[in-house]
């Protein structure tokens, strides 16, 4: 197991260090933002919808290594998934970083490198809060999502 866990820590490092579509969108039409009062992470995440698809996804801001890492990761994820896709992987995610959920969850793939998050209930908050500021940008709601 602890090769697992350093595999997954090396996936972690590389997504906050080198995040994936960490943009902002002229083309959004969808937008939140997203802040961890308790450590401070911040996050906007911008969406090009297409009728009920995410046809484009980028984010900015800063955060802790998983805050960042997630967010990077979401992004991949939820890429090219309707609202109702995207929002079901959100479930998932949520459901395994807060050790609600059935183990291993194969649909989630790169996306459980995030399992031992669990096992730390402080870093849940860091590990969703781009989830939850997604969540909030396809609801189309307009006030700052908060983790408190």
């Amino acid at each position: 197991m602890p090769e697992l866990r350093d595999l997954y820590q090396e996936v972690i490092l590389e997504h906050s260090k080198a995040p994936r579509n960490y943009k902002a969108l002229e083309s959004a039409n969808y937008k939140a933002e997203g802040y961890n009062p308790l450590c401070g992470d911040r996050f906007t995440v911008y969406l090009e919808m297409d009728a009920d698809k995410i046809r484009e996804i980028g984010f900015q801001g800063a955060g802790c290594a998983i805050s960042k890492a997630s967010a990077s990761m979401m992004t991949q994820s939820v890429k090219g998934k309707t609202k109702e896709e995207a929002e079901k992987i959100f479930h998932r995610f949520h459901d395994l970083v807060t050790g609600h959920g059935q183990g291993e969850d194969a649909e989630l793939g790169k996306l459980a490198v995030f399992s031992g998050v669990s096992e730390f209930p402080m870093r849940v908050k860091c590990a969703t809060l781009a989830w939850h500021t997604l969540e909030a940008a396809l609801e189309g709601k307009q006030e700052k999502v908060s983790t408190e």
